[in-house]
Parts: C-alpha cells; sequence; structure tokens
C-alpha cells in the first residue's frame, strides 16, 4: 500500500509540475487546457473526457489561483 502512495505523490508532482510550467508560457485558457490535457495523456493518464475535463480544471484553477 505504501508503494502506491509514493507512485501516485510522484505522478502527482509530475502532473503539477508540467502544468506549471505551461502556465509561464502566456496564453489563453482554452489553450492551456489543451496542454495540460495534453501533458497528461503524455504520461499514460487514462481518464474518460468528463474526468480528463475535471481534472484539467482543477490544475488550470490552481495555476490561476498561485498567480
Amino acid at each position: 500500500m505504501k508503494g502506491i502512495g509514493v507512485f501516485a505523490a510522484v505522478l502527482g508532482g509530475a502532473v503539477i509540475g508540467a502544468a506549471c510550467g505551461l502556465l509561464f508560457a502566456p496564453e489563453k485558457g482554452s489553450e492551456l487546457r489543451a496542454k495540460i490535457a495534453e501533458a497528461v495523456r503524455n504520461r499514460g493518464i487514462k481518464l474518460n473526457k468528463k474526468e480528463m475535463d475535471s481534472l484539467v480544471d482543477d490544475i488550470a484553477d490552481e495555476l490561476q489561483s498561485a498567480e
């Protein structure tokens, strides 16, 4: 069980790190969300469209509130 937690933390950190990298490029919100979604897919995370949209929106909102 401990290994799963470590894996989840690493995966979450990778997704957030990729999203932060995208944040520093001045783009429209829709373009940022598209890039976040692509980064998540490239990391092998398999989600349906609704789950992907929800995750991307959560990440984008967190990044925009951190500005």
